[in-house]
């Protein structure tokens, strides 16, 4: 890969109003002046590390091959937990091994390695913020062409998480709120193979304090103000409200359930 101007993406639950995000981008800079510097989300919920992981997983493989991924959403910060380098389909993540590259992980050949060669940390590690003195120093490192077996021995097996699957039956299909997004979008497990054959037929949703009766294809497809069920994005099932927060209107919350309940 080209180390000239290196891509290294940040995603952490760090939020904006303090200098964590900064002290960890000067490091960087400061070992590869070079490197690209793109924010993912600073936005995740503090200590979330699923939706750490769903953000990342839906951005990480739109960036070119060689791009560094850092990931820092560690609420077991300072504990026994390891830091990792993986490779996967040539792209390089960097973070704690908790579970965070669950999602991107999933489904692809992954090379690890953990994070104990000294030569590639500040000297000084602090108990709490392993962001800026272990993870920043080896994503910049990373992103100068140091491989990912230099940064310590092969790992064994990594920490994952799986997201819930949604039950299919001739009846229905009982899902579940994975994410909610800053619009107050609904995100569930339900993808748009599992609604195959049901697109645009009337169904009956329940989720939250309402019913819907079918599966839009987008926003505008509701009058405003109300809540509408469609296919985002990110290829799964949204419950979302045109120009308006679900989550507030539908006093929904992450980990609730949304049912489909097939109608003849």
């Amino acid at each position: 890969m080209s180390t000239d101007h290196p891509i290294v993406t940040l995603t952490t639950d760090f939020g904006c109003r303090d200098h964590y995000v900064s002290a960890m981008k000067a490091v960087m800079l400061s070992i590869n002046p070079g490197a690209q510097l793109v924010d993912v989300s600073h936005s995740i919920p503090a200590g979330d590390i699923m939706s750490g992981s769903w953000v990342l997983s839906n951005a990480a493989f739109l960036f070119p091959p060689g791009t560094v991924h850092l990931g820092v959403v560690d609420p077991g910060v300072g504990s026994t937990r390891k830091g990792i380098v993986a490779k996967v389909n040539d792209q390089i993540f960097v973070g704690p091994d908790n579970g965070l590259f669950s999602l991107a992980f999933a489904k692809r050949d992954v090379k690890g390695y953990y994070i104990e060669n000294p030569d590639y940390t500040r000297e000084h590690i602090s108990n709490t913020f392993h962001g800026r003195d272990i993870f920043s120093p080896v994503a910049a490192y990373a992103s100068k062409g140091i491989k990912p077996e230099q940064f310590g021995p092969q790992a064994g097996k990594l920490e994952t998480y799986k997201l819930p699957m949604p039950i299919v039956d001739q009846q229905g299909i009982e899902g579940t709120i994975i994410h909610i997004d800053a619009y107050g979008n609904l995100i569930t497990n339900i993808s748009r193979s599992d609604l195959s054959g049901i697109l645009n037929k009337p169904v009956k949703i329940f989720t939250g304090n309402t019913i819907l009766d079918k599966v839009v294809s987008t926003f505008s497809d509701v009058p405003e103000g109300e809540p509408a069920a469609l296919i985002g994005s990110s290829d799964m099932l949204e419950i979302a409200v045109n120009q308006g927060n679900a989550e507030e209107l539908l006093n929904a919350r992450k980990g609730d359930p949304v049912s489909i309940v097939y109608r003849n």
